[in-house]
């Protein structure tokens, strides 16, 4: 079966009812154990777009990179995040759809296509949601590498700060490696606390001090 290759289509039906600004919008980061959720948005220009564009997650790392750049020198970019304290308080798709509205909120839109089922409930302006549509949907894909290289790139940082639990390479999912090093090394103060792995260490740590 071919794979999906996404095009303008979408942007072009919504322009064509008069939308002038339309953005593209993914998140990266619901499933780690630690760091923030990271959303963008994007607005494509339709005679610059760059060639390639995918789902981040279809693309290699240096090829990711290589359409970061492409992606910031000629489209318009807003990149924003929620963190491990609103993803505590919210849930994960409350922080996630938070992250996505400021990353709206930075780019002059009237239109936004959102990548997933669910339009946030904050967003004052007309949405389409779009399943699947970083495979779909060029300003979708745009904005899921853009999201995505941020993010890494954050928890390249924060494992800097915080060595042992392998962020530079698993990104704060709950790899094998990043479980071990919870259980030896101890939560974090970017470890999500909600988190069911990350719970149960601190419940455990509790139950033995009390």
């Amino acid at each position: 079966m071919a794979a999906i290759v996404p095009d303008f289509t979408y942007e072009t039906a919504v322009m064509s009812h008069g939308a002038r600004f339309v953005v593209g919008v993914d998140e990266v980061g619901r499933g780690p154990l630690a760091g923030p959720v990271t959303a963008c948005a994007v607005r494509l220009d339709p005679a610059r777009i760059p060639q390639g564009l995918r789902d981040s997650k279809v693309l290699t790392a240096a090829r990711r990179e290589s359409l970061f750049a492409e992606i910031m020198a000629v489209a318009d970019v807003s990149i924003a995040h929620a963190t491990v304290e609103e993803i505590d308080t919210l849930n994960i798709l409350r922080a996630s759809h938070l992250a996505m509205e400021r990353a709206i909120a930075g780019l002059s839109a009237d239109h936004a296509l959102i990548d997933g089922n669910l339009i946030p409930r904050g967003l004052t302006l007309p949405a389409t949601a779009i399943v699947k549509g970083d495979a779909k949907c060029l300003s979708i894909a745009a904005a899921s590498i853009v999201a995505k290289v941020t993010r890494d790139r954050i928890m390249v940082d924060l494992a800097q700060h915080y060595p042992g639990y392998g962020w530079d390479r698993n990104a704060g999912y709950p790899t094998k490696e990043h479980l071990e090093a919870l259980l030896n090394l101890g939560v974090t103060p970017v470890h999500r606390r909600s988190f069911k792995p990350v719970h149960n260490i601190l419940y455990q740590e509790n139950s033995i001090r009390s």
